[in-house]
């Protein structure tokens, strides 16, 4: 699917702390500096990869590796719509500005559209915008299970699967 954008100040709390290691060497080593980095990202990608796997989405290998802000997420769905929830899930993570999907699917079908909720949306606003009619909030809200455990609970930044309507 390529590369994908997120608001990097929104989203999940999943990293612990917060704060970076910090070198065990003075802070003008760059060695001891870049090692740091090193492991906080293989953390990052360690924990986003557990959040993924607690969700009980189709995937199988799944590896994560953060570099910085971007996130690049590889294996197999079984589904587009599961393919679409791991970027989703890793996407909406506090401290993910990007996420490159290399992600492969078993059975392809139709991408949804991703939309970004900003201040003010509710899933019946969103509903109304892209189907006409305010009511279908239910398919936006189940699309986005297990991410959303409540269709009252989105928050400006998040962004949600829209899938195509059946006819």
């Amino acid at each position: 699917m390529g590369l994908f954008d997120f608001v990097k100040s929104a989203g999940a709390k999943i990293f612990g702390g917060g704060d970076e290691p910090k070198p065990a060497a003075a802070p003008n080593d760059p060695a001891a500096v870049a090692k740091a980095k090193e492991l906080a990202e293989r953390r990052k990608a360690a924990q986003l990869a557990e959040a993924v796997g607690a969700l009980g989405l189709g995937v199988e290998d799944l590896a994560v590796k953060v570099d910085g802000e971007v996130a690049t997420v590889s294996g197999t769905c079984s589904s587009q719509e599961d393919r679409e929830k791991v970027v989703l899930a890793v996407g909406n993570t506090l401290g993910i500005a990007q996420v490159d999907d290399q992600l492969e699917v078993s059975t392809p079908e139709p991408e949804a559209t991703f939309y970004t909720v900003v201040s003010g949306d509710s899933l019946s606003k969103i509903a109304k915008a892209h189907y006409g009619n305010a009511m279908k909030y239910p398919v936006i809200f189940e699309a986005n299970k297990p991410m959303l455990s409540d269709p009252d609970k989105i928050y400006p930044g998040q962004v949600l699967r829209i899938p195509a309507l059946d006819d």
